[in-house]
């Protein structure tokens, strides 16, 4: 079913240079262009209205909101306390009882499929178990900050982003010890009706450098990194900032390792898996979706 929810994003991409002591003005070059071929897709109107539509379209599904689950050791000692309330219960089940952290019951499934990033599945198959326990650490991961700015009217825009000193773009790659990208959020395909607004990554290595200070840290060094780049005077300075930390962002990937791939122990029927366990980028939530659901058909 079309639903439109997904739409090819031909972005013109250019490369940006910072302005600094010796470059007064900030240096924006055409980089290239994402073309229908080669698409790069994007939700809209919102970044989470596929994801939305796909789960309302699930049978027999119950989504929980703001629910810490508890650490799988705890199925093992319930399970324990009710064989010995029922000697009729089947040990050979392999149906696993989820708590929250409060202790109550989540229900019994037929598989664990943990998508948490590793630092946090391991919290979660602590004592537990779980065959490939000492495989989760092995990928590492970094941290990423990122800036969020807005403006009340297009006419209030900077210059780097009106058009006056380069043509019109949607995505910066930046040469920068701070900044990574930068994406036009206006400008994306079904976006017309926000304001105008931009989104800016640091580069995971400054970012986990700096993961433990504090956002207000943080949020200073970032706005100023993005007063360089984008060039902003006292008149187009954004009206409208935010900075949010992504603990666990991006797989460190090694050219020369092969990749993790998704965790499975069959007995407890119990997988482990997420993009980290590639090279952590969209392409690979959908290659470790595709091995997660092959691993378990292959089992019925």
């Amino acid at each position: 079913m079309d639903t439109g929810l997904l739409q090819p994003w031909c972005a013109e991409v250019v490369e940006l240079t910072p302005a600094n002591d010796r470059a007064k003005l900030t240096d924006i070059h055409s980089k290239e262009q994402w073309d229908a071929i080669h698409a790069r897709y994007i939700s809209t109107p919102k970044m989470t209205s596929w994801g939305r539509d796909l789960a309302a379209a699930l049978n027999h599904t119950t989504i929980v909101f703001k629910t810490r689950v508890a650490p799988l050791a705890q199925y093992l000692q319930s399970q324990n306390q009710q064989r010995s309330q029922n000697q009729t219960f089947n040990q050979n089940s392999k149906q696993t009882e989820l708590f929250d952290e409060t202790g109550a019951s989540l229900g019994w499934f037929d598989w664990v499929i943990c998508t948490a990033p590793n630092v946090q599945a391991v919290e979660l198959m602590a004592d537990s178990g779980f065959s490939q326990q000492d495989k989760i650490t092995k990928p590492q991961m970094q941290a990423c900050y990122t800036l969020m700015l807005g403006w009340n009217d297009v006419q209030k825009l900077p210059e780097t982003l009106n058009g006056q000193l380069a043509p019109q773009w949607d995505v910066a790659y930046l040469n920068s010890a701070i900044l990574d990208r930068i994406f036009v959020e206006h400008q994306k395909p079904a976006h017309g009706e926000l304001l105008p607004s931009v989104t800016i990554h640091a580069r995971n290595d400054w970012s986990e450098a700096h993961v433990d200070d504090g956002m207000e840290s943080v949020e200073k060094q970032l706005l100023q990194a993005a007063k360089q780049a984008l060039n902003w005077n006292e008149d187009s300075a954004p009206s409208q900032t935010d900075c949010h930390r992504w603990r666990y962002a991006a797989t460190i990937v090694n050219k020369d390792a092969e990749e993790l791939g998704i965790l499975i122990d069959a007995t407890k029927q119990w997988i482990v898996s997420g993009d980290w366990c590639a090279k952590g980028n969209i392409e690979s939530c959908y290659r470790i979706a595709q091995q997660t659901v092959k691993a378990i058909v292959q089992t019925q």
